[in-house]
């Protein structure tokens, strides 16, 4: 969510950019720009940009397990052993040392 003092013109933004960019970093939140009063782009520090990557992958990450999770349903599955030996016996290996 932005807040309204992170909403400003692009005319402002390139009057002072280098004050825009100084800000970007302390805070490491985002600014939005406008042009003829209506929001265009989204302006932010590359390391807050960067944290947001990181959250949105483990965001992903963490929604593909519980849906993989969910996907199990009730089957318990099978036991690991159960299905090495499978593994071994399709492949033509050797039994385990």
């Amino acid at each position: 969510m932005f807040h309204v003092d992170d909403i400003h013109s692009l005319s402002q933004f390139q009057r002072d950019t280098k004050a825009f960019i100084k800000r970007l970093k302390k805070t490491g939140q985002p600014a939005v720009l406008t042009v003829n009063g209506r929001a265009q782009v989204v302006v932010q520090d590359a390391a807050a940009y960067q944290e947001l990557l990181g959250k949105l992958d483990r965001a992903e990450m963490t929604a593909a397990v519980l849906e993989a999770l969910e996907s199990l349903g009730s089957d318990p599955g099978r036991p690991v052993e159960e299905v090495m030996e499978e593994i071994r016996r399709r492949h033509k290996l050797p039994p385990p040392a």
